[in-house]
């Protein structure tokens, strides 16, 4: 993540306080917060003054992956807890001049994440932590995993990560469903056509419409061609070509939508049974 100087100045702002929006950091407490960053330093004589050691600290970080924890860290729901300040104004203020970086500041849950503003992902709908329904952390980590190395540019890794999160689901949901787990040979698609027939979601079924067959069809199609893709371009294997930004999108968003629909069946059919964080998948993925 790479920002201009002004939107540096104006985090720097938010970091010190010096906003007038945010909560007021000491020379101790601004060394503190980035040395939790990575950074060494120490406050004595000589110290400079809170703008200007902000600033030099973010632009070490500026153009690092480093820098999207400055915000996330800043952007704390804790740091604003018994204060006269709230997150919403914060968030404009950056936003104001993010949007000309290309970034943009979204709620996630309770707080805020940094991202690409035409870097849009189709978000999967993940059991909630607190029911710990199927494997919620697992899941929850191979998301953050295919999001985060499309903002950083890895789409190799991106790729490899989509796989990562259909297969954790298939395995668990063939697991939990039918009550044993079968060993998985890293054939993607066959995993799918038994949890397809698990969950009689077969397109050969002769009690569904032909629309409805399509797009079951069509599901197979997906899976098959994510498995091809990932097989091609992945980290996991001696790619033949080198993925760019749109096929590593594509890869996340077709993982996450038939992820999210097996997740939707398997729940309605079983009335939403739950699968405790202690059964994360044991596949071996990764």
């Amino acid at each position: 993540m790479k920002i201009s100087e002004r939107t540096i100045s104006a985090l720097g702002c938010i970091v010190t306080g010096n906003s007038g929006i945010s909560l007021y950091n000491s020379g101790p407490q601004l060394v503190r917060f980035f040395n939790e960053l990575g950074a060494n330093d120490a406050y004595g004589q000589g110290f400079p003054s809170r703008w200007a050691y902000a600033e030099e600290k973010i632009r070490d970080l500026n153009g690092t992956t480093r820098l999207v924890e400055v915000f996330h860290s800043v952007l704390d729901p804790r740091n604003f807890l018994e204060t006269k300040f709230s997150l919403e104004p914060v968030v404009e203020y950056l936003n104001g001049y993010l949007k000309y970086d290309g970034y943009e500041l979204v709620r996630h849950g309770e707080t805020y994440r940094v991202r690409e503003i035409h870097g849009a992902l189709v978000e999967l709908e993940v059991p909630s932590q607190e029911t710990g329904e199927i494997g919620y952390m697992f899941i929850d980590e191979q998301i953050k995993k295919c999001d985060l190395k499309i903002f950083e540019g890895d789409y190799d890794g991106a790729i490899t990560n989509a796989r990562s999160l259909l297969e954790a689901v298939l395995v668990e949901v063939e697991g939990r469903v039918s009550g044993e787990r079968v060993p998985y040979d890293g054939d993607l698609l066959k995993l799918y056509r038994r949890v397809q027939r698990l969950l009689e979601l077969d397109p050969g079924r002769k009690d569904v419409s032909n629309t409805l067959r399509q797009m079951l069809s069509g599901l197979t199609s997906v899976v098959s061609g994510l498995a091809g893709l990932r097989n091609m371009m992945s980290d996991a294997h001696a790619s033949t070509s080198r993925p760019s930004k749109h096929h590593a999108k594509l890869a996340v968003n077709a993982s996450k939508t038939v992820a999210d629909f097996v997740l939707e069946v398997f729940m309605r059919q079983t009335n939403s049974e739950n699968i405790t964080e202690e059964t994360a998948p044991e596949s071996g993925i990764g």
